[in-house]
């Protein structure tokens, strides 16, 4: 019992501690109304471990508070995160390969508002759903599935049991 609590805290802090290290890497392309975060591929992980929902919610909190982010954004940045985290874990049995919608679904709607209401940004919110949900598309649906191909033939070994 004890040390499936280690192997799941372990898990989530070495998930949430890549996020933030891609986030903070990648920022120019991480934030604003036209974002690509090449950290949001980890959203797959969630199919793989159960570690990864808190360990993506955090690493999101944590990437938005160092890139500078204003607090409606951390706050609702990190919740879009944490809603497709458990979204997709919940697919993790029955339909895998729509694994990375439900990030790209919450981010898509919750960003444009944030990027409107905490930042001010002028543009139509439906164009901005429309430039946040591609960058999410290249994100979570095309990077993210590139990692899930990867792993999903060594998960087992990766990502011992932590339940």
């Amino acid at each position: 019992m004890k040390n499936k609590n280690v192997t799941f805290l372990t898990q989530a802090a070495m998930i949430a501690a890549i996020y933030v290290v891609l986030t903070y890497v990648f920022a120019p392309f991480s934030f604003g109304e036209i974002q690509i975060r090449i950290s949001e591929a980890l959203t797959i992980l969630p199919l793989f471990t159960p570690a990864a929902v808190p360990g993506l919610f955090i690493g999101c909190l944590i990437g938005n508070i160092l890139g500078g982010a204003i607090l409606p954004d951390i706050v609702f940045g990190s919740m879009a995160t944490l809603i497709g985290a458990l979204l997709t874990y919940s697919l993790r049995e029955k339909k895998p390969i729509f694994g990375p919608i439900p990030p790209i679904a919450a981010n898509t709607v919750i960003v444009p508002f944030v990027l409107r209401f905490g930042y001010g940004v002028n543009l139509p919110i439906p164009f901005m759903m429309l430039t946040v949900g591609i960058g999410e598309v290249i994100s979570c649906g095309i990077l993210g599935m590139i990692l899930y191909t990867a792993l999903s033939r060594y998960h087992r070994l990766i990502f011992k049991e932590a339940v």
